[in-house]
């Protein structure tokens, strides 16, 4: 009897730790599982964390991290190296360039398991820029640069990134994060309704929606600081910020009127199921789940034109992009979109359709499944 095809799954955080790469693996992961491959995920162990656990079918090893950072970081690789030559994966897929490509690197050069690495983020503080802030960083990138087998980029600009670095194009796989757009769909008008009417909100009045990690990074302040002008524009516009993060509190506490704060949320189709508008105004991103998910859902985007944004925002089609950190080009597209109702739906009907033809999770999982047998049918060294 054949043994399964098994990919191992490197990363820094997992369930019930939440950020957009851990939402994105676990969506994936019982998927391949769903195709026939042994998927295990191996990530640092957190206080309070059991150290083996199944979730949703997928095996989760959380490997010690014990000490001062640098004691932890080792500790971790060696307990990864350990789990590796158990586990005999014919695949390691790494998701950031940090860490989790390191291990998965010191693996290759033991049992030459192929590697493919996950870019999760592109610019100033992205994967690159890390690893180029390093004091280790050109002893770091070498590697990358010649023993990763494939890199998976998430959007144009991380692409750029990798070129610059000398990646050539046979080892860059354009593969976006996927959305479900089976659970994530527009609601109809009875669903909206009943949303609105659970979260006490105006049946025609505009609303609009962030979700995600309330951090400095996703520039909430910026939008705060802007929402009594939109108000002006529409003045019973509402604005709903879904999640929960460093800046929480501070933001909260100084928070204009007009905005409601669920907090962390385990399912956010309510809220983007009572929303007409998605707002990201990022610093930086990857390719963000919360945008996709709200696409999805029907809504019409503004985002900051960061990350993967511009790959599925098509400005004054089903959305707008605006320079990131520019509070009159973010508060005109705002303002556009709450006194233009018909703009705002058209955008947003263009949205689902583009996310639904373009970026299906389920077209994310058949091109991981399909770069893994090619990298294993190769098991060359990288040219």
């Amino acid at each position: 009897m054949n043994s399964p095809f098994r990919v191992a799954m490197i990363i820094q955080g997992y369930h019930p730790r939440v950020g957009g790469a851990e939402r994105q693996l676990a969506a994936v992961a019982p998927r391949l599982q769903a195709r026939g491959l042994d998927v295990h995920v191996l990530t640092r162990r957190y206080p309070g964390l059991a150290a083996e656990e199944i979730v949703n079918g997928v095996p989760v090893h959380r490997l010690p991290i014990p000490g001062p950072k640098r004691v932890g970081s080792l500790v971790f690789l060696a307990a990864a190296l350990i789990k590796l030559r158990q586990l005999r994966p014919q695949v390691i897929h790494a998701h950031e360039l940090l860490s989790p490509t390191t291990t998965a690197l010191a693996a290759r050069r033991l049992w030459k398991t192929p590697v493919v690495a996950k870019v999760l983020r592109g610019g100033a503080v992205g994967d690159l820029a890390k690893l180029r802030r390093n004091s280790l960083s050109a002893s770091r990138l070498r590697p990358l640069q010649t023993q990763v087998d494939r890199f998976i980029v998430v959007s144009r600009e991380i692409d750029r990134e990798l070129q610059a670095a000398g990646i050539p194009p046979q080892r860059r796989a354009f593969i976006p994060n996927g959305v479900d757009c089976q659970r994530f769909a527009p609601p109809t008008p009875e669903q909206k309704a009943a949303a609105r009417t659970q979260l006490g909100l105006p049946a025609d009045q505009p609303v609009l929606v962030f979700t995600g990690r309330i951090d400095p990074e996703k520039n909430l302040a910026l939008l705060l600081k802007l929402w009594p002008q939109i108000r002006q524009a529409a003045p019973q516009a509402s604005l709903i910020l879904v999640g929960d993060g460093e800046q929480a509190a501070e933001l909260r506490a100084a928070s204009p009127e007009g905005v409601l704060w669920p907090g962390k949320v385990t399912d956010p189709r309510p809220y983007l199921h009572a929303a007409d508008i998605f707002v990201l105004p990022s610093l930086t991103e990857g390719l963000s789940n919360a945008l996709l998910e709200g696409m999805a859902c029907g809504l019409a985007p503004v985002s900051s034109h960061v990350g993967g944004s511009e790959d599925v925002i098509l400005p004054g089609v089903n959305g707008f992009l605006v320079p990131a950190n520019d509070g009159d080009a973010l508060q005109d597209a705002l303002v556009n979109l709450v006194t233009h109702p018909e703009t705002c739906a058209r955008m947003g009907a263009a949205s689902r359709e583009r996310i639904a033809q373009e970026y299906d999770l389920e077209t994310t999982v058949a091109r991981l499944h399909s770069l893994y047998l090619e990298v294993t049918s190769q098991r060359s060294q990288p040219s």
